[in-house]
């Protein structure tokens, strides 16, 4: 007879759960491993991605204005004779009284005393008589002398001026010396008849005229010319006939 086989017994409800927990456990943990495996890059294809600092703003460059302008240019005094002394010496002053009050505007300076404006009028006018120049100065000329006494190298003629060219220029902070027909000018502060060949210095304006230093008058501070006054007694030297001579200007930059 063969052997005959006995039934297992029967397993507790317990250890079957357990098993076949483990059997789940099992299949669930392979499932994920496999899974992080396909998500799994080589190093060499890793980029690090470093701090970047954010983009700079642009920079907008300082622009620097300068203060406008303030009219009337305050440019100092002075009379061609500071002691009331109308000798020929001052009587024919007007050239380097002028030259002198742009040239103290330029650097800032005052006339301190009637003395010192008539100590630097005869030391111009020495300096000329020695460097051969005359007594009446034509616009060219007197640039020359600026150049060579008081080492302004920046000054020059403007021919056949307007009106508008002449605003500009005390606009933008240059005082302009004007050579005229001195009796054109019709101020009832000269001796008359007026002088034949005069020199003031413009320095403001305003809707009818033009307002000047004029040497050749004690009023002649902030003196008041109409705009065709100017224009018209405008002329540089002539010695044969003042009336013939160019219409210019002299101007320092």
């Amino acid at each position: 007879m063969g052997r005959s086989r006995r039934p297992l017994a029967k397993l507790p409800p317990f250890l079957i759960f357990l098993v076949v927990a483990l059997v789940l456990a099992i299949v669930v943990r392979n499932k994920y491993v496999d899974y992080y495996k396909g998500l799994e890059l080589p190093l060499g294809n890793l980029t690090l991605k470093t701090n970047v600092p954010d983009k700079p703003a642009p920079v907008t460059a300082t622009v620097v204005v300068k203060p406008p302008v303030t009219l009337p240019l305050k440019v100092p005094f002075t009379t061609q004779a500071p002691f009331a002394l109308w000798d020929p010496l001052h009587e024919e002053a007007c050239e380097e009284a002028s030259l002198l009050m742009v040239y103290y505007y330029r650097t800032g300076q005052k006339f301190s005393s009637p003395l010192e404006a008539d100590t630097e009028i005869k030391k111009l006018i020495t300096w000329e008589s020695s460097n051969g120049y005359k007594v009446d100065l034509t616009s060219q000329e007197l640039v020359a002398v600026a150049n060579g006494y008081m080492k302004l190298k920046t000054g020059r003629v403007i021919t056949d001026p307007t009106v508008e060219q002449l605003k500009a220029e005390v606009s933008a902070g240059r005082p302009v010396i004007i050579p005229a027909a001195g009796r054109e000018l019709k101020n009832p502060n000269f001796t008359s008849p007026g002088p034949v060949y005069h020199m003031l210095v413009l320095k403001s304006f305003d809707e009818t005229g033009f307002v000047v230093n004029d040497p050749g008058t004690r009023n002649g501070e902030s003196y008041h010319y109409t705009f065709d006054r100017i224009m018209t007694a405008m002329h540089d030297w002539d010695p044969d006939n003042i009336l013939n001579g160019q219409k210019a200007v002299i101007v320092f930059d």
